[in-house]
């Protein structure tokens, strides 16, 4: 894998208003192949206080690509291959709970895979990779998203459970009903497998999940409309949040997800 510096290099997967290139420097769009053909859109890199960012719109800039036909091995490959060794990613998220209103955010820490089209892995050839999902979520950068939300006093959730579900259309009342009865929290179509080829790939990860409504068991219509309207309401906090995480990553990694491949094959 090519390395590009020896600084900090820190990745975000999200929509095109997730980040703001503006508190970047050096900010340039960078053309990488992998074997899994294009990421969604050009990698941009640009630097804050010495960490090399990048980023990488999970749909593409234009947001052409529906959450099935996103090329996520692509997308985790190019982080990898250009040195991330962390991500943070972005995404809009339904509620299963009356306690987690529109505009909290969550940081899950658990998921529940109901997707059937979708490539999780980056070995299904001649090797056999059984990587461990216990707990697929990186601690030390849950702990930086915590620590970052209560400093600004933004609303959320330390934890919970998410549900992804393929998509692209909405849940029925009845699978809505259904995910509540797992004691889960919130629903999204995009957590795996990206959260999954990260931990295969040995790059930390968290997320960032954005409630933007409540899903179908409250009765109530969900609808593009409706998650637009409250992304474009909340999302300067994201960058907020994002702004400062970014600052407190440390330099060393003491967390488990780099050793992530160790005793996994067969």
């Amino acid at each position: 894998m090519v390395r590009l510096a020896k600084n900090i290099k820190i990745g975000i997967i999200g929509g095109t208003g997730v980040y703001d290139a503006k508190i970047l420097t050096s900010v340039e769009q960078l053309k990488i192949k992998t074997p899994y053909g294009a990421p969604s859109d050009f990698p941009t890199r640009g630097f804050l206080d010495g960490r090399e960012i990048i980023a990488i719109p999970r749909h593409g800039f234009r947001h052409t690509s529906n959450p099935t036909n996103v090329n996520y091995r692509a997308n985790i490959w190019a982080m990898k291959q250009l040195g991330v060794e962390r991500i943070f990613s972005v995404s809009a998220v339904g509620s299963l709970k009356e306690e987690i209103k529109r505009g909290h955010l969550v940081f899950p820490d658990q998921f529940i895979d109901l997707t059937k089209f979708r490539k999780s892995t980056f070995y299904d050839g001649q090797k056999v990779c059984h990587i461990s999902a216990a707990e697929p979520f990186c601690p030390e950068l849950r702990k930086i998203l915590i620590e970052t939300a209560e400093e600004l006093r933004i609303p959320y959730h330390e934890k919970g459970v998410c549900v992804v579900i393929e998509g692209p259309r909405f849940s029925t009342r009845a699978e809505s009903k259904l995910f509540r009865s797992w004691n889960a929290d919130i629903i999204n179509m995009t957590l795996c497998p990206e959260v999954v080829l990260a931990r295969e790939a040995e790059i930390c990860y968290a997320n960032i999940a954005m409630v933007t409504d409540y899903d179908v068991w409250k009765e109530e219509t969900v609808s593009n409309e409706i998650v637009l309207k409250t992304v474009r309401e909340n999302i300067e906090k994201v960058r907020k949040l994002i702004a400062k995480a970014l600052l407190k990553v440390p330099e060393e990694r003491k967390c488990n997800c780099k050793n992530a491949l160790q005793g996994a094959f067969m």
